[in-house]
């Protein structure tokens, strides 16, 4: 099914150790890539960083002799073969993240098949393979359990594009791994740092500083990026393979997390809750503004859907097999909250 993509590839030969080997980072001008690849070339690591045409280098990776960057498409087979050669880690962190229904083939692309051609050619190059999917590919939560590394995202017609993008991601790696892959998953939950700015988790902050009224009933798992990083790091350098780990620090509702981040901003906190009902008026009304403004709505049916969801993740894998300590989620979102005000 797969090996027909890969006829054009130079043939790999392992009789003779590789020179020059160096970790290969995808993803690597975003918010999760770019701490990693600090973390990574601080420890005095050479990395070779993927980036797209158009993607601009983060300050704080530019000028950094460490780092090569080159240009290619996960979903380009082309690019990305000559990007693996003499690579024998890779760091796959690039994906596209929407809860827009409308950007469900772009999800499906970048997230199903950038993963398959990744595996694929850590297949084909024998490298070993730290794959990012999401708490999204967990699924649901059983009433009054938390979600561990054994849960799995069961069909549902309501459930969001994203989830099963990263879901079908994923079990592309596990295919590989069936085929002989040397790979570790982690499964990372709502990942929070300075660096998103306002977009990803950075959007939670910009509309609790521009003051938000209402919060939903909803929990989520939630975890510094440096955190992650660190975990993923640690995961590359141990003998374990073939195995997913769930990534949080903390559960918190999400009552919680914007009363945090407005004492951040000194602003006031959202004091009411949002039914399923307003929060259904909610996303029907901006998306009917969105045909006039052309602007992607700020709520969508899946975003508002999901809000509602009690999502608790346990923690106790990877804490037991890294040892890692998590950073307190209240210091997380004091130094955001600052960072963003000096920006």
């Amino acid at each position: 099914m797969y090996a027909a993509k890969y006829l054009f590839l130079r043939p790999h030969i392992n009789e003779h150790p590789k020179k020059n080997e160096m970790i290969l980072v995808t993803g690597a001008t975003g918010f999760l890539g770019s701490e990693l690849i600090v973390q990574l070339t601080r420890q005095g690591k050479k990395i070779r960083a993927l980036k797209r045409k158009q993607s601009v280098i983060p300050e704080i990776l530019r000028g950094n002799f460490l780092v090569e960057w080159v240009v290619a498409e996960i979903n380009d087979l082309a690019s990305l073969d000559e990007a693996f050669e003499n690579i024998t880690q890779v760091y796959h962190c690039a994906a596209f993240v929407s809860f827009n229904p409308k950007d469900k083939a772009k999800l499906l692309k970048i997230n199903i098949e950038g993963s398959s051609n990744i595996a694929n050619l850590c297949v084909h190059y024998n490298a070993r393979l730290l794959h990012v999917s999401s708490v999204a590919a967990l699924g649901e939560p059983k009433k009054g359990m938390q979600i561990t590394e054994d849960d799995y995202w069961e069909y549902d017609p309501k459930v969001h594009s994203y989830a099963i993008s990263k879901y079908e991601g994923e079990m592309e790696v596990w295919r590989a791994i069936a085929e002989g892959l040397d790979a570790v998953i982690v499964n990372p939950a709502i990942m929070l740092g300075a660096g998103a700015g306002y977009n990803g988790s950075g959007a939670i902050f910009k509309i609790v500083q521009d003051g938000l009224k209402y919060y939903s009933a909803g929990a989520t798992g939630l975890v510094d990026v440096g955190d992650v990083a660190k975990s993923m790091i640690l995961l590359m350098a141990s003998p374990v393979t073939g195995e997913r780990f769930t990534i949080s620090a903390e559960n918190y509702y999400y009552k919680q997390f914007f009363s945090e981040i407005a004492a951040g901003f000194g602003v006031k906190a959202p004091a009411k809750e949002a039914t399923p009902w307003m929060l259904g008026v909610a996303w029907r009304s901006l998306k009917v503004l969105s045909l006039f403004t052309g602007r992607a709505p700020g709520l969508t049916s899946d975003a508002a859907r999901s809000s509602m969801n009690v999502s608790f993740y346990s923690n106790e894998k990877i804490k037991k097999t890294t040892g890692i300590t998590f950073k307190p989620l209240h210091e997380s979102i004091k130094e955001v909250c600052a960072g963003l005000i000096k920006n």
